[in-house]
């Protein structure tokens, strides 16, 4: 068994770069230049102006002129010759009439009304050149414009055109077979399963996979396991000039999995086994192409991907997207990765790198207090579930190690698609910008200060499970969502720390002090442990810490509750204040934050407020007592509980 980046080398160092061919400008994108393109002329062709306004002779200067002529873009003026005491309308773009030397611009410029022949007064002074591009200013003739080993983008396609190149010399794609071998499968289109079968959906998957690398892809279909009819299928996808096989199972340990050995009989077998986890199973090798009369020898790169999906599309991310780029003439063929903080604890393998599926996305605070990019893990990361690479962005490159990667670690990330589509929050960037857009140059001058004055929230998870690395942390990340997403109702506030500890009254109160005490936290929300269970005591962690309860809160969190599930009742949770910071229990199950902070949401910033001393922070519907007229306080709680009469403000 070899590691990850040995097999990538073996890979890389067996496949050579295909021949280039030369195929029509549009059919070009995506791939590489195999030739420097140089310009056949320059650009502009001619001295062109640069606004729509006056061509001019410069020495003139300011005054009343005639306007003689006008070039527009096109043909237009063409023989019109600019004299000393005249001008000519010009558009951008336009040619220069011979006899100008600057261009004024319309804006510093009068029409003169009431006379018959069209009259302009020039209103500035300007020099020889203004507002002209010269010839070949952006472009000089023989130029190179576009280098051999360049990858054709949509730009690049805009860029070849305006030199009239039609037909590009680039490297050609490589032609992928694909093929799935078991018994169990049949064809997507199947509408109802028999007992032991299962759509193929790794074919389907690989072969979209491999149309997004911009290759050409032959459907081989499905092979059983019969060592004959794949040895057929393979001599089919052999004939038909593909230069990657691609097979989904058939590689394992199994008495009917025929892929390896025949591999090997056939060509040159690299590697069986890889240490690394999805994927173990991987199988590489170099099948033999004999000679025939439409096709030369020539050795074909063999992909023996496992059976499980997840497996099958993290080898091809990690092997094949770098084998097919070393064909099509890539100079870097590696994907990108990125540094990114995890959003929970992740408990890594202890044989095995593990090459982890997650959603990475930017933050304006990473949880480290500066921008930066967050992992979240997509869940339970078993090879069959190909849930698991729904919605992923990347693979986050776990060592192994068998211990438990904290929250706010930072890993390598893998990047397999987009990000943009993932992106939750705004960039440093995108706030400048917004501010800028709508005029608020104090906004983005005080950005960053304001963070000050905003609310503090600290998440703290309590879950056995969870801290043991044994499942993933699917409370933290959803109460994260919920305080940003409720962060302009709650004045401003930011989720600045959170953590994951044990079903432990001492480790509960050591994460709550210090948070309180030392971090000068303004809020935390405890996740978790609030039940009936043995194991269930953040409640009593939490009065040990806070000096004066808070009930009112606790009742409007089960009354809410109470609306979903009548096992709301169930609950025990505590909250609190200590020193400053306001501390509340909630239920670990994602959905129940969301709703505990919705009915919270309308005192909450009231609350945090008076609890920093803040005295002048009032109910938006506070009346002042001594204006307030005499009101049976029984009487106003039943209505207000029961519906009927408006809700007042009665601080105490």
């Amino acid at each position: 068994m070899i590691s990850v980046d040995e097999a990538l080398r073996m890979v890389l160092g067996v496949a050579h770069r295909l021949p280039p061919m030369t195929v029509p400008l549009q059919d070009a994108l995506g791939k590489i230049l195999a030739e420097d393109v140089r310009a056949p002329d320059p650009l502009p062709p001619y001295p062109a102006s640069i606004k729509d306004g006056y061509a001019v002779v410069a020495s003139d200067g300011p005054g009343e002129y005639p306007v003689i002529a006008e070039a527009r873009a096109g043909n237009d003026g063409l023989g019109v010759t600019v004299t000393p005491g005249t001008v000519a309308y010009i558009t951008t773009g336009g040619p220069i009439p011979d006899g100008a030397d600057a261009v004024v611009q319309v804006e510093d410029t009068e029409q003169i009304e009431g006379v018959e022949s069209k009259r302009i007064r020039v209103l500035v002074e300007t020099h020889k050149g203004a507002d002209i591009r010269p010839v070949g200013h952006d472009i000089e003739k023989d130029a190179v414009v576009l280098n051999a080993g360049e990858r054709v983008g949509v730009s690049e396609i805009g860029l070849l055109a305006t030199m009239g190149v039609m037909m590009v010399k680039v490297y050609r794609t490589p032609y992928i077979g694909v093929l799935s071998t078991g018994d169990e499968l049949v064809e997507q289109t199947t509408e109802s399963l028999s007992r032991g079968q299962i759509r193929d959906s790794n074919r389907a998957m690989i072969l979209a996979a491999a149309l997004q690398q911009h290759c050409t892809v032959f459907d081989i279909g499905i092979v059983r396991d019969d060592e004959d009819e794949l040895e057929k299928a393979i001599d089919t996808a052999v004939s038909a000039g593909i230069d990657i096989l691609l097979t989904s199972g058939g590689v394992s340990m199994g008495d009917r999995d025929f892929v390896k050995p025949l591999l090997g009989k056939r060509g040159t077998m690299h590697f069986s086994k890889v240490s690394m986890k999805p994927g173990k199973p991987l199988t590489f090798a170099e099948i033999n192409a004999k000679p025939t009369e439409d096709m030369t020898a020539k050795k074909i790169l063999a992909f023996g991907l496992p059976g499980n999906p997840v497996s099958c599309l993290v080898c091809f991310h990690l092997f094949v997207v770098p084998a097919i780029r070393q064909l099509a003439g890539w100079a870097n063929t590696h994907s990108l990765s990125v540094h990114a903080r995890l959003v929970q604890p992740l408990k890594t393998d202890p044989v095995r790198p593990e090459f982890h599926r997650a959603v990475v996305r930017w933050e304006i605070d990473d949880g480290s207090g500066k921008p930066g990019f967050v992992a979240e893990s997509t869940g339970h990361q078993m090879s069959s579930r190909l849930l698991s690479m729904k919605s992923a962005n990347a693979l986050l490159e776990l060592p192994a190690t068998g211990s438990v990667m904290p929250a706010g670690a930072s890993v390598s990330a893998i990047l397999i698609s987009d990000l943009s589509s993932t992106s939750s929050s705004k960039s440093p960037l995108t706030l400048v910008q917004t501010s800028l857009l709508h005029g608020n140059t104090k906004t983005e001058i005080t950005a960053e200060k304001s963070w000050d004055s905003e609310s503090k929230v600290a998440i703290l998870t309590v879950s056995d499970t969870v801290a043991s690395g044994d499942g993933p942390d699917r409370s933290g990340p959803r109460a994260v969502s919920v305080v940003n997403s409720s962060a302009g109702r709650l004045g401003g506030a930011r989720v600045v720390s959170t953590a994951v500890v044990p079903d432990d009254v001492s480790k509960i109160k050591d994460v709550l002090q210090k948070w309180s005490d030392v971090d000068k936290v303004d809020l935390i929300l405890t996740l978790g442990g609030t039940g009936f269970s043995p194991r269930d005591i953040t409640p009593e962690a939490t009065k040990e810490v806070v000096e004066k309860e808070t009930p009112g809160l606790l009742h409007v969190m089960i009354q809410e509750s109470l609306k979903v599930t009548p096992f709301a009742m169930l609950s025990r949770s505590a909250a609190g204040i200590r020193g400053s910071t306001l501390i509340i229990n909630m239920p670990g199950n994602p959905n129940a934050v969301a709703e505990c902070m919705d009915a919270l949401l309308p005192a909450l910033k009231h609350a945090l407020k008076q609890i920093k001393g803040d005295k002048r922070e009032k109910h938006p519907r506070h009346v002042p007592h001594a204006q307030a007229a005499p009101v049976d306080e029984w009487e106003r709680s039943y209505k207000s509980a029961s519906g009927g009469g408006r809700e007042t403000c009665s601080c105490g």
